[in-house]
């Protein structure tokens, strides 16, 4: 496993921003720059190594947007037999050409277990008396960290702030139409449970994720963004999970739900800035460690560390072909 030591070099050249004007029009994401090329019908996606939680932008977590773009890279070669993807080149390890989609305008939650910290998370909602949660009637008597009978589907509206919405809602918005969703919710829930067959093989959960589907040019139904990423998915350690769970512990996790637990250990609170940590580099590199292992583990590959320091001039050399 890679030690925070070996990452500690690389605290400095964290990548916060791009300013590439030679791409075009920059919509600024949480992770993600991403230029619009409407006119070669595709985008760039850059991921920097901002971390945000809560809906804040916290800090940057050393070399976390190459392992972002290059899990995603790989995820996408492992389901492209499912649906199409939006990758069309990979010129560099943070940068992700893609198709240009028309996205939809909801996020496609899977769950397979009953946990979360987030306002939107099955948990904290069931916690609160919630029982038909977006459209899924759950049953009484459940605990925080426990499987669901059969994963569910749980969508949220994009935007400023999250909202969840249900099925009925989303076609009655015209987010989506009923055949649409239809086809969505199947094409979730087959990602899903090939996410679960890998993850399993790797001695890993996939415990939930959050898909981004937009249509094509033609119509099609297409994956984009990213697939199966720490950011996206929260992953447990196999091993551990259940004597965990017995003793009412949380579970090993390789994902960014360790920096909200970490958080709220400290003492934050939600909209009160009194209670924000300070994130020292020692968290940072602890978060960095466990974004690499999961690479590492999901992969079966080692994490290749940057030879050049100065990540912003490679990619800036790396994207000269796709200048307009």
């Amino acid at each position: 496993m890679i030690k925070a030591e070996t990452v500690r070099p690389f605290l400095t050249t964290a990548l916060d921003h791009t300013d590439f004007s030679f791409l075009g029009e920059k919509y600024t994401g949480k992770v993600r720059d991403v230029y619009l090329q409407p006119q070669h019908k595709r985008r760039i996606l850059i991921a920097t190594d901002r971390q945000s939680a809560f809906d804040i932008n916290w800090c940057t977590i050393p070399l976390k947007g190459q392992v972002l773009s290059q899990l995603s890279a790989w995820w996408f070669t492992q389901v492209k037999d499912i649906m199409p993807t939006h990758v069309l080149a990979v010129p560099d390890p943070n940068v992700t050409v893609g198709k240009d989609l028309e996205i939809l305008k909801v996020e496609i939650v899977v769950r397979a277990y009953l946990t979360g910290s987030t306002k939107t998370s099955a948990w904290v909602n069931y916690a609160n008396g919630v029982r038909d949660f977006c459209g899924n009637s759950l049953p009484e008597g459940m605990v925080k960290n426990q499987p669901f009978a059969a994963p569910i589907v749980t969508p949220t509206t994009k935007g400023e702030d999250d909202e969840l919405i249900d099925p009925q809602g989303i076609i009655a918005k015209g987010l989506a139409t009923a055949e649409q969703w239809e086809q969505i919710v199947e094409k979730a829930f087959a990602l899903f449970a090939r996410g679960q067959k890998i993850a399993a093989k790797r001695g890993l959960i996939l415990v939930d994720t959050k898909y981004e589907m937009g249509f094509d040019a033609d119509g099609m139904l297409t994956i984009a963004d990213e697939v199966h990423t720490p950011d996206s998915s929260r992953y447990w350690v196999q091993e551990s999970y259940q004597e965990r769970f017995d003793r009412g512990e949380e579970p090993e996790s390789l994902d960014k739900e360790f920096f909200r637990l970490w958080m709220r250990a400290q003492g934050f609170e939600y909209g009160d800035k009194n209670t924000w940590p300070v994130i020292t580099d020692e968290v940072r590199l602890m978060l960095a460690v466990k974004y690499i292992d999961l690479f590492e583990r999901m992969t079966g590959s080692p994490f290749t560390f940057p030879t050049d320091p100065r990540v912003i001039e490679r990619i800036e050399r790396n994207l000269q072909p796709y200048a307009i």
